[in-house]
């Protein structure tokens, strides 16, 4: 188990990637608290993610996601996360790059012990969707 801090300014999915490198975790669960300067979030449609940006400041209600590995062995860290401006209405969607911390994000990341999840790119859905034998 990897406890880390982000800071002011840290793109969220680049701390994420990074500390998971640090700490050689290839495969595993993340979830994590903060807040955001800006967030920049994707909507999976036809084989993309449709980037949609929300101005902060910004609370991260809920942030979870999971850590694997592609066939050629670069590191895929795949989140989710909802938001909340000072109304309180949430705003989520698959984390991308551009996602700034403001006063900090703590991550709790968990490795996992019993292999490496793997992915495997699934033409049909331009995805890299993970592998398992039936």
């Amino acid at each position: 188990m990897v406890f880390a801090r982000f800071y002011e300014g840290e793109d969220l999915l680049e701390a994420v990637t990074s500390t998971s490198q640090q700490h050689n975790v290839t495969s595993g669960f993340f979830f994590l608290i903060g807040t955001l300067k800006r967030a920049v979030l994707g909507y999976y449609k036809d084989g993309e993610y449709e980037p949609i940006e929300k101005a902060g400041p910004l609370e991260i209600v809920s942030c979870l996601g999971n850590i694997s590995v592609t066939a050629e062995a670069e590191l895929v860290v795949h989140g989710h996360i909802v938001v909340s401006g000072d109304d309180c209405a949430a705003f989520g969607g698959h984390i991308l790059h551009g996602c700034l911390v403001d006063a900090t994000a703590e991550l709790v990341l968990v490795a996992s012990e019993n292999g490496i999840l793997k992915r495997v790119y699934d033409a049909q859905k331009k995805l890299n969707l993970w592998a398992f034998n039936k």
